[in-house]
């Protein structure tokens, strides 16, 4: 891949890759089998839910879900299923 076609993320995590500095994870199927899990857990949806918000607060969720590359609704069942489940984490 040309890296004038990468963004600034991308190079930097080409740069990483070259320099050496990724590892193998220990234990990888197991881990893999956790997250397919968490995703599994996430993305399984057999209710619905009508809430109300501010227009404004809309507006910013479906921007940072544009930002992410995803819907907005999938963004916000993320974010319900990390608070519940304890792996939210708010950046200051």
């Amino acid at each position: 891949m040309e890296q004038e076609k990468l963004d600034e993320e991308e190079k930097s995590l080409l740069t990483s890759y070259e320099q050496g500095e990724w590892r193998s994870v220990e234990g990888l199927e197991t881990e893999v089998e956790k997250y397919r899990g968490y995703a599994r857990a996430t993305f399984k949806k057999d209710r619905r839910v009508n809430i109300r918000v501010s227009s404004k607060d809309l507006e910013g969720i479906q921007k940072r879900a544009l930002e992410e590359g995803m819907p907005y609704q999938t963004l916000i069942a993320s974010i319900l299923h990390k608070y519940v489940s304890g792996r939210f984490v708010e950046r200051s």
